[in-house]
Order: C-alpha cells, then sequence, then structure tokens
C-alpha cells in the first residue's frame, strides 16, 4: 500500500519481493525491483544502496523454532544492511510497547529493532499502532462454523483503537516523502472499538448472530494451543495479551497521528477476500 501511494505521486519506488512471481506486477506499475530475503544482509545491503528512505518490518513467523533467534537474525541482518547502504531515513512498521525491552511477547522483536536501528546513525521514524483492524481475520472462520466470537480478554466491552493497514500505507509514504529532522516515534490512533461492537458488525456482514465469549487469563495459553500453535509460541501470544490487558501497549510515543478507516469498511475488504 506505501508502495502503490509513492508511485501514485510519481515517486521513484524500489520495491523489495522474496519471490520471483512477484516482480511482473510492481514492475508493470513502474517500480524498479530487487528479490531479496530480510535476513540476507549482503543482498539487502545492496538493494538499499543509494535509496533515499526505506520501509523497514519485522515479519513474525509463528512456525518457527526459536522466536527470539528469529527476530535477532532479522534484526543484525536490517540494521546492517542500513548501517552498510548509509540509508538517511527508515519507517519502521513498530509497535505500542516497542518502547519495552521485554514482558510483551512478539513485541519484543520490534523494540530491539528500533534500537538497532537507532544505533545506525539513520534518522528513524517508528510507527506504533496498536490493534489492527484486520484481527478480525484470524477469527471469521470460528466465528462463521460456530457462531462463537472468542476474545482473549477480560472484558468485551472496552473500546479500543484499531488501525487498519490501508492507514498505515497512506502514513508510510509521507513519511517517506517527508523525512523529519531527528529520530522520532509515532503513536497510530484508530478509531475505537469495543470486542463486542466488532462482533456485532461481523455477526451483521456474516448473517448471523455471534456469542461474544471472553477467554479467561489463565486458559489463554492452552486455548491457544488447542488452536494449532506450538507451545512456545502460544506462551508468546499469551504473553502479549497480557501485556495488552494491562497497559503494557498503551501509547507513549513522541507524538500521535489519529487515522480514520472505520472498521466496517475493513471488516467487508477481509470478508472479500477469503
Amino acid at each position: 500500500m506505501a508502495a502503490r501511494a509513492l508511485l501514485a505521486a510519481d515517486t521513484k519506488v524500489r520495491v523489495l519481493v522474496r519471490r520471483p512471481s512477484d516482480a511482473d506486477e510492481w514492475e508493470a506499475q513502474g517500480a524498479e525491483v530487487r528479490i531479496v530475503a530480510l535476513d540476507d544482509r549482503a543482498a539487502l545491503t545492496e538493494a538499499l544502496r543509494a535509496c533515499a528512505g526505506f520501509f523497514a518490518l519485522l515479519p513474525f513467523d509463528l512456525t518457527v523454532d526459536d522466536l527470539e533467534e528469529h527476530a535477532g537474525r532479522l534484526v543484525a541482518s536490517i540494521s546492517g544492511a542500513v548501517a552498510e547502504a548509509r540509508v538517511p531515513h527508515v519507517v519502521m512498521l513498530s509497535s505500542g510497547g516497542a518502547d519495552l525491552a521485554g514482558g510483551t511477547g512478539p513485541i519484543a522483536g520490534l523494540h530491539r529493532l528500533e534500537e538497532a536501528l537507532r544505533a545506525t546513525g539513520t534518522t528513524l521514524t517508528a510507527l506504533r499502532p496498536g490493534h489492527f483492524q484486520e484481527k478480525v481475520g484470524d477469527v471469521i472462520d470460528v466465528a462463521r462454523d460456530s457462531g462463537i466470537y472468542p476474545v482473549f480478554a477480560t472484558s468485551a466491552d472496552a473500546p479500543l483503537p484499531m488501525v487498519a493497514t490501508a492507514d498505515l500505507g497512506g502514513l508510510v509514504a509521507e513519511r517517506l516523502q517527508s523525512p523529519p529532522a531527528v529520530s522520532e516515534s509515532i503513536d497510530v490512533v484508530g478509531p475505537a472499538y469495543s470486542e463486542r461492537t466488532i462482533a456485532e458488525l461481523l455477526g451483521e456482514a456474516l448473517g448471523r448472530e455471534l456469542e461474544v465469549a471472553t477467554v479467561p487469563e489463565e486458559a489463554w495459553a492452552g486455548a491457544l494451543s488447542e488452536a494449532g500453535f506450538r507451545p512456545h509460541i502460544a506462551e508468546s501470544l499469551a504473553e502479549l495479551y497480557r501485556a495488552d490487558e494491562h497497559g503494557l501497549l498503551a501509547p507513549r510515543g513522541d507524538r500521535s497521528v489519529h487515522v480514520n478507516t472505520p472498521v466496517e469498511a475493513t471488516i467487508e475488504r477481509v470478508l472479500a477476500l477469503r
């Protein structure tokens, strides 16, 4: 989404893809394409040379044997490539809670990437959204098949700011085109919805009433394991939910930016893709 916004603004864009099959689409839109894996530091360095800016993210792979090792390998490769290629400005997709070194499940990897990028000397713009509206996609199949909308929290009625990825793409493009004078972290705040409201809206879209079921904290890891996650992944995700429950993912950046895509639009888009 960020690359498309930049191309629409007649900006020169170099797109990094992992698979050769993804290159043709971007080349047809006028982008320069490099095929590179994020953990290939040498190739990534070459791909970033002469770039005025770079949009970096840390993909979560919930199938790996060791989440910390996986994150550390990617952090070292990305930050090393940025340093060696001397990229002057990096916009990074981070998260609320990334200011904390631990106790946040997989978000701890984003803390490590923020710190490593700052140490390269680049100017870092760390975008820190909270909940993503697209997380509704994780429960669509369960909701459609069982009529149950599971909530991993003590309450389904607390309003939570939720950001649509469409808004993030536009924000990334804006920040890449207007680098700040110094590094900053930006809290990205979307419209607030309770999980019960999301369940009602999803139920309307699916054509059935959904029962909201809050999963007690002591059952989070077990429920995630039953859903198919490996035990160490389930424990990490449970830690993330606990961090959210205790306010550790709250906005604490240098400033905030508000976005406004309604969740109804996101639900419609997610359902159309399934």
